[in-house]
């Protein structure tokens, strides 16, 4: 990576914007390879996934004002996974994953401390449907329930392949009445964002 970045004139001046793009679609292309790839794509994607993560180090170690190197981000990765793990490299207890995913919020909670709202720290990039999925989940732990069109709470298909087939003919229907469905669940969320954002504020 070293390498590239000296002598290579494109890689020079990329910066970490310009690489935005290229981390979503390698980030995608392992999700394929779990999904339906063979083990060898697997591994390929898992390198071009961590080549991305050595260029943004690349590119940050060059940083005027506050540099870090790929060492560095190992470190901080280190010491994070150190503190969420009470149970390995402390003196906890868990034997459950139920018990695990307790020390894991504990410790992420302490980290987060300036925190403000249940919602922050959701990244607005994501997808709709896997934005909607965390909001609704971080909407449910401050008592904001979702509801569904009729009024009622929302009936869940029995299986993932149900699931499938009713988000697919919601698609299918949007796209006969024109409609954008990932727009329209982006403005839902944010609907859904202000109900949770006032609950917080309280009366």
């Amino acid at each position: 990576m070293r390498a590239v970045r000296e002598r290579c004139v494109w890689s020079q001046r990329i910066t970490h914007r310009d690489l935005v793009p290229y981390l979503i679609e390698e980030s995608h292309e392992v999700i394929d390879a779990v999904e339906s790839g063979t083990r060898a794509d697997l591994r390929e994607e898992l390198g071009d996934l961590l080549w991305q993560v050595l260029f943004h180090a690349a590119i940050a170690a060059q940083d005027p004002d506050d540099p870090f190197d790929i060492d560095d981000v190992a470190d901080t990765l280190t010491e994070k996974m150190v503190r969420r793990h009470p149970h390995v490299f402390a003196g906890e207890v868990a034997t459950t994953p139920d018990e695990v995913l307790v020390h894991w919020n504990a410790a992420k909670a302490a980290e987060k401390r300036t925190r403000r709202s249940v919602l922050d720290g959701v990244p607005r990039g994501m997808p709709a449907l896997a934005l909607a999925q965390k909001i609704v989940g971080r909407a449910a732990g401050a008592g904001v329930e979702v509801e569904g069109a009729t009024g009622g709470a929302v009936t869940a298909p029995t299986t993932e392949a149900e699931l499938g087939d009713v988000l697919l003919g919601l698609v299918a229907a949007a796209r006969t009445e024109g409609w954008d469905a990932e727009r329209a669940l982006r403005e839902r969320l944010r609907g859904l964002e202000a109900d949770v954002r006032d609950v917080e504020s309280g009366p």
